[in-house]
């Protein structure tokens, strides 16, 4: 089996939910491939979005490319609906002016459906999502 990003929206993936918009920088961005665009928060924290795999996929590393973002909690979950999700991951970002964060985490028990990233805090009043990439399997079809 090969890896693949899992969070290519070619791979059928979808961002659910943010907590906040903007037409210009929608959260789809943080999944196109496109490393021009971005997803922007509104001010005000904490902030969050939801990433839907559409099946059951077992992760291996995360990378996120961010900027402004101070604490980042990842929750996941392994059930066919967005619910019952479990702290999975938590760091403290560093910030470099003018450089977009690229934060890289191998993890462990990596299995999910979904996986909810939840902005806790950031250096400014807003904070962006460049990507969000996640090398892993595809373990099955949701049923």
């Amino acid at each position: 089996m090969r890896k693949i990003d899992l969070c290519s929206s070619s791979e059928g993936t979808e961002v659910i939910l943010a907590t906040s918009s903007d037409e210009k920088h929608p959260p789809e961005n943080i999944i196109d491939g496109n490393p021009e665009a971005f997803w922007t928060t509104t001010g005000m924290f904490p902030q969050e979005f939801i990433i839907c795999f559409h099946k059951h996929v077992r992760i291996e590393r995360l990378v996120i490319q961010s900027y402004f973002v101070r604490t980042l909690r990842i929750e996941k979950s392994t059930s066919k609906e967005p619910i019952d999700f479990e702290p999975w991951i938590e760091r403290d970002l560093v910030h470099k002016e003018g450089q977009l964060q690229n934060e890289e985490i191998m993890t462990r028990d990596g299995h999910a459906t979904h996986l909810r990233f939840i902005i806790i805090s950031a250096f400014d009043h807003f904070a962006s999502v460049h990507s969000v990439s996640a090398e892993g399997l595809a373990v099955s079809n949701l049923s």
